[in-house]
């Protein structure tokens, strides 16, 4: 054991008690994140995989720019584990801003201390120091992925997921012949999170991007893209696995292959009912597994993607690139002068592929994947999603800054993180007094609003759950300042069962009649339908705090977020753990946080 570092050999003896206890299940990975540029020597020293995390220099659409990656690549590597596994990742943040991780889809059962949502369950990581991740996998299998939970520095600092079935489960569909990850993402020339605090700061809209990217690549179609576009590689005849993580920052986005029909399989980390399409629609956050055959003929296709914009359609200011892969086939062909570019792509304000697609999801619900849909709903929340203003002094004039809210309270951080605020009984860091519905019921979708809706107040406000409560949340969309858009909602902690939607506003009496309680998906991040609503059932079986928000970046900056803390359930074996040592103090700010606006005139007079 001789050099080895102290962190490793206290996770060695952790695992060893677990062992046990009877209370560590599956395999152990380690990894390490480094921030920054790494010493070759580290590599002698560490006795797991070596995962760098540093700025690195990219070139895209003809300019370059220095951007805080993993390992010096856009995206990310794999993480891989097995159903059950635990993986422990160590973070050095060397970089010269806080960072935190998040490990998106992955339950973290009674641990929330490693869930990684700055100033929810931890401050971020210091420069030049560390912080080790313990991530428990329990029921996930699938597709998931990692990112950064900090500023808008998810950007560049993402990757995929991969849990792999157990032996004796294995795939519910035939062994694929190969598999191929994907991630989608976003380019910006500049430094994002600079331009981003400044927007937020002056109280201004924030940067759109550039252009997407797949696999980090812009494709054919954009400027000093095309000698670098990706490219996957098939057989004729085989069939591949298709793993595909939409990272990007603020936009649902359409996909699809020339001539190759897509079979969705898998969902956020969960298996569903095949869905055959030509085409599909993935809400940021989201993840999908799906087989694509390879039986067209040897040639060259495109894979493309662009967004699906939801907005009205006079609104124009979106990134409207497409970005490109080329499926090639291996084999003695002559390749044609250009791939085959696929015709049944949607349009960018195409509503109706988007919500067809998406109400085709069913949950697999067999024998080895059964559902256990909530029936005995005991706490029922209504809660509104709303674009606002809010009316601060800046440099001495009034001005109106955009802002976000749920049942019409923006979020705001806290100096310290909520989890340990809730641990140590710590007063004055949030009130436990999130309303369950709006303060004002009106027509929500309608084009015509009231004056009052468009102001909203800010605060740390956010809902207590006991153990084992079955609670259904309707999400309703609102129309305010002709804004109404799809909103994907990300709960951390937990997946829940989608088991109803629809346009307009929901009705309590006819609405619930039409849920679906036999196989409704399972997910952990949904698209709400702009001036529609959706409705989820979960059971607060998992202890801790946990995030709920928007995972369009834009909307989670200005406030569109809460918390949910689920209380212990009386006995040790369901409740929270206790804090890792060298959890990152609370002793700095990241370049963005979710404050109050100076002397704002919407403050909640319940935050302190």
């Amino acid at each position: 054991m001789m050099g080895r570092p102290l962190w490793f050999l206290g996770l060695l003896l952790l695992h060893g008690i677990l062992n046990i206890l009877g209370l560590a299940q599956g395999e152990v990975h380690y990894y390490d994140f480094v921030l920054v540029p790494v010493l070759s020597h580290l590599c002698e020293i560490f006795p797991v995989k070596i995962i760098q995390l540093k700025e690195a220099n990219f070139t895209r659409l003809c300019s370059s720019k220095s951007m805080l990656v993993v390992n010096e690549s856009f995206p990310g590597p794999v993480i891989r584990v097995t159903k059950g596994d635990t993986a422990y990742v160590n973070v050095h943040n060397q970089g010269d801003y806080g960072v935190t991780i998040h490990w998106h889809g992955v339950h973290q059962p009674r641990n929330p201390w490693s869930d990684g949502p700055e100033y929810i369950t931890q401050c971020p990581i210091e420069a030049g120091a560390n912080f080790t991740y313990e991530i428990i996998l329990s029921d996930e299998e699938g597709t998931l992925w990692w990112h950064a939970h900090s500023d808008w520095t998810r950007a560049g600092v993402h990757g995929a997921i991969v849990v792999l079935p157990l032996n004796k489960t294995g795939f519910p569909f035939p062994q694929p012949d190969g598999e191929e990850i994907v991630v989608l993402g976003s380019w910006y020339k500049g430094d994002v999170n600079e331009e981003v605090a400044e927007d937020l700061e002056s109280g201004a809209d924030t940067p759109r991007s550039d252009c997407y990217v797949m696999n980090g690549q812009p494709g054919d179609f954009l400027p000093c893209s095309s000698d670098s576009t990706y490219r996957w590689q098939v057989d004729y005849g085989k069939t591949y696995l298709l793993r595909l993580v939409n990272a990007a920052m603020n936009a649902e986005l359409f996909f699809a292959i020339a001539q190759h029909n897509l079979t969705l399989v898998g969902l956020d980390g969960s298996y569903v009912k095949p869905v055959v399409s030509d085409s599909l629609m993935i809400t940021p956050g989201q993840t999908m597994d799906i087989l694509v055959t390879a039986n067209q003929p040897l040639g060259r296709y495109y894979m493309a993607t662009r967004q699906y914009d939801s907005t009205r359609p006079d609104v124009t200011d979106y990134d409207q690139t497409n970005v490109t892969a080329i499926l090639e086939y291996r084999g003695n062909y002559t390749p044609s002068a250009a791939p085959i570019f696929p015709s049944s792509l949607p349009i960018y304000d195409d509503f109706n592929s988007a919500v067809t697609f998406t109400k085709r999801l069913r949950s697999l619900a067999d024998n080895d994947h059964p559902v256990d849909i909530p029936k005995n709903i005991t706490t029922r929340m209504y809660i509104t999603v709303t674009m606002n203003t809010v009316e601060f002094d800046y440099e001495g004039e009034t001005k109106t800054a955009l802002a976000s809210s749920l049942n019409n309270v923006s979020w705001i951080n806290p100096s310290t993180d909520v989890l340990l605020a809730y641990y140590r009984n710590i007063s004055g860091v949030y009130t436990p007094d999130f309303p369950d519905y709006p303060p004002n019921f009106y027509n929500f979708t309608s084009d015509d609003m009231p004056d009052y809706t468009t102001e909203t107040v800010q605060g740390t406000r956010l809902k207590v759950l006991n153990y084992n409560e079955e609670v259904e949340i309707v999400f309703q969309g609102t129309n305010v300042f002709d804004a109404s858009e799809d909103h994907p909602m990300h709960l951390h902690g937990y997946t829940f069962y989608v088991v109803g939607s629809g346009v307009g506003n929901f009705d309590n009496v006819s609405d619930p009649e039409t849920y679906n309680l036999v196989d409704p998906p399972k997910m952990n991040t949904v698209s709400l339908p702009k001036k529609g609503w959706v409705a989820l059932r979960f059971r607060a079986s998992n202890p801790g705090v946990w995030l709920w928000h928007c995972h369009l970046d834009r909307h989670l900056s200005w406030g569109m977020d809460t918390v949910f803390i689920v209380r212990d359930g009386g006995t040790p074996e369901t409740s929270i753990r206790g804090p890792p040592p060298n959890m990152p103090p609370c002793t700095s700010s990241s370049k963005i946080r979710l404050m109050p606006f100076p002397n704002s005139r919407g403050s909640s007079e319940s935050i302190n």
